[in-house]
């Protein structure tokens, strides 16, 4: 089975509250094992956190030898104050605090930078995010940094703009990267970065109740159309599901993941072809983001 490029041990899939609420007053060991072996029931051996404000992710790194996983984390994310990304990590106001985050990050033993670059898909408003990004010189600068301090750079990053200016600044890899267009996924497609697209955060959530399914179905159909494109173009997408996320469950998250990606690519890609792509971009996460 391939490994999980994206996923956040803290949360749990149902309640995003109720997660942090039981992880408060000290981090809870056996939530911890209890995903594991959720991922272990599945042969899932490799697994890449997006981080927390709580340090969850950090004593999982503790454990996951225990359950013959390979875990990467880049312990809390990093986001500008007044922007999205509190909810995964800390924030800063100015770039001596954004240095400081970095060296943190070292001394703490995180694995590499995980950076927060815009707000989420609005699904209120199509083809929305919930906020602006942040500015194509401030997007460089976090990159260049955390580079400087030989960290790889994990972005969480939605929309053409950002996400160009990302993938132009050498970062790492993206996730998510909703609403990119066909630009965004050249440039991917001629640059080191591996977009991880995280489909399966839109696809689960149809039928859900949580919001109207008429542009959840529009919003699947376009980055469906999106991804299916960065395949055509030779982009490096790794399989990564964000579990934890609202209906994405860990372990079966990932599966979900992949059998969208067959569905995406079953009539250009042979399933050999599409697995070994998919093993490569994998193989790239795994080199690049290790501490060291």
């Amino acid at each position: 089975m391939f490994g999980e490029c994206h996923m956040h041990i803290l949360m749990d899939a149902q309640n995003y509250r109720r997660a942090v609420q039981l992880h408060a007053d000290g981090v809870q060991d056996d939530d911890i094992r209890k995903k594991f072996r959720q991922y272990q029931e599945k042969e899932i051996t490799f697994l890449r956190d997006g981080g927390d404000g709580l340090g969850v992710s950090a004593r999982a790194a503790q454990i996951a030898p225990e359950y013959g996983i390979t875990y990467r984390t880049p312990l809390f994310a990093i986001h500008k104050k007044g922007h999205y990304g509190e909810i995964v990590g800390h924030g800063f106001s100015d770039w001596k605090e954004y240095r400081h985050l970095v060296q943190k990050v070292r001394e703490e033993g995180g694995d590499f930078i995980k950076v927060m670059f815009s707000g989420i898909m609005d699904f209120d408003r199509e083809g929305a995010l919930t906020e602006p990004s942040l500015p194509a010189e401030e997007i460089r600068e976090m990159i260049h940094i955390a580079h400087e301090e030989g960290f790889a750079v994990m972005a969480h990053v939605n929309g053409a703009d950002a996400v160009r200016a990302a993938v132009c600044a050498g970062v790492d890899s993206v996730e998510h990267g909703n609403f990119v267009d066909e630009d965004c996924l050249q440039a991917m497609a001629d640059s080191r970065t591996v977009w991880v697209p995280t489909y399966v955060t839109i696809t689960n959530l149809i039928g859900s109740g949580r919001f109207a399914d008429e542009p959840l179905l529009r919003l699947k159909k376009r980055q469906g159309e999106a991804v299916r494109r960065g395949f055509e173009l030779g982009v490096k997408i790794a399989a990564g599901s964000d579990a934890g996320a609202y209906r994405v469950p860990h372990g079966q998250g990932l599966l979900d993941e992949y059998r969208e990606f067959c569905r995406l690519t079953e009539d250009f890609l042979a399933p050999s072809e599409l697995d070994a792509r998919l093993s490569l971009a994998e193989t790239q996460i795994r080199n690049t983001f290790e501490r060291g």
